[in-house]
């Protein structure tokens, strides 16, 4: 066989093999700050590695999982060249999901793709993910990062992630654990978190005409620091919550709002009635309302509005649920009650007028 000097090579193809060696070398600092004693090996194995005989002390232990990404998120930080954040958001909306059942988060891999790999971004992206993990208190026990050229273009990447979570069988959370007279419990979120953002995208950009570094005055900061913003990682004050009260069910508020989050947990035959009036949404949600016109109902259905995490208890854990989340910083009030369906067709209801 003759060999060419000049001919195809998967460097000319635009892969570069160094480029995501050095890339690794870069992230491993900050992979390691997120080792709990159960995890094994160093990163650049095939496979990571975690011990499970740590799950030897669970009765019956239930292992949970969960995946996600953050969505066009990911645009921003990429025109606002800031990529040290986006991993909390990642990290966020696993960990949380994997909570709602009552799961501690144990692991995480990552899945980061990228059009031309630059090893100081993609060990920024890694930088962020690895905080988050620390936040949420599990380990970043490997991930993949891949050059797409051609796909992607050289300044841009996604982010996707998968989580594993373990709970005792009895400490289950969920549907079933729910009675009418249980109380509603609303956690605030820091912002827009990671879902709607087509949406806010569309009216900052498009119909308003902004620029990310635009001082918005209802924020005190540019509008690209606020869409910025990371998501709040709830996992480690969700699980103290269920530890030291009791806790029937969590609900993840992401895409498709408070209302459409929180009835995936109502059980059949009860309903949720939250109301609007026991809390003021951060000012972000009210700017997309007005620069595009966007209907109530639009925004509801899209935006968390201000709630990242509901909990829902038993009247007598209504008083140290609170006071459990103040002391760990949490911002949470009582949001509503759940009471009898009562032939409703809908699981939750929003009544009154968010307070201003």
């Amino acid at each position: 066989m003759t060999t060419n000097p000049e001919g195809a090579s998967y460097a000319a193809a635009g892969v570069d093999i160094e480029a995501g060696d050095r890339a690794v070398t870069l992230m491993k600092e900050w992979v390691k700050k997120t080792q709990r004693p159960e995890s094994l090996g160093a990163l650049g194995g095939f496979a990571g590695l975690f011990d499970a005989s740590r799950l030897k002390g669970y009765a019956r232990p239930l292992l949970a999982s969960a995946t996600d990404g953050v969505g066009t998120k990911v645009a921003l930080a990429q025109r606002m060249n800031i990529h040290d954040t986006i991993g909390h958001d990642l990290v966020a909306m696993v960990v949380d999901d994997l909570v709602v059942c009552g799961a501690e988060p144990l692991f995480m891999t990552d899945y980061i793709c990228v059009g031309k790999v630059v090893p100081e971004r993609v060990a920024q992206i890694v930088k962020g993910i690895a905080e988050g993990c620390v936040l949420a208190g599990c380990s970043l026990v490997g991930g993949e990062t891949a050059e797409h050229p051609g796909l992607l273009g050289p300044d841009e990447y996604d982010v996707a992630g998968a989580g594993t979570g373990v709970v005792e069988a009895d400490a289950l959370l969920g549907p079933d654990r729910i009675r009418t007279g249980d109380v509603v419990l609303a956690m605030a979120s820091s912002g827009l978190h990671s879902n709607g953002y087509s949406l806010v995208r569309h009216v900052v950009f498009d119909r308003a005409g902004w620029s990310l570094d635009r001082e918005v005055p209802e924020f005190g900061r540019t509008l690209g620091e606020e869409l910025l913003e990371p998501t709040k990682i709830y996992s480690l004050d969700c699980l103290e919550l269920a530890r030291t009260t009791e806790v029937h069910a969590f609900s993840h508020i992401t895409g498709g709002g408070l209302a459409n989050n929180l009835a995936r947990v109502i059980p059949e035959g009860l309903h949720a009635t939250v109301d609007r009036a026991s809390w003021t949404p951060a000012p972000v949600f009210g700017v997309v309302a007005d620069a595009g016109g966007v209907a109530r109902e639009e925004l509801e259905k899209t935006l968390n509005m201000g709630v990242g995490m509901i909990a829902v208890v038993p009247q007598e854990s209504v008083a140290p649920a609170l006071a459990t989340l103040a002391d760990r910083g949490v911002d949470a009030w009582v949001a509503g009650e759940i009471g009898e369906r009562a032939g409703r067709t809908e699981a939750v209801t929003l009544t009154g007028d968010h307070a201003r």
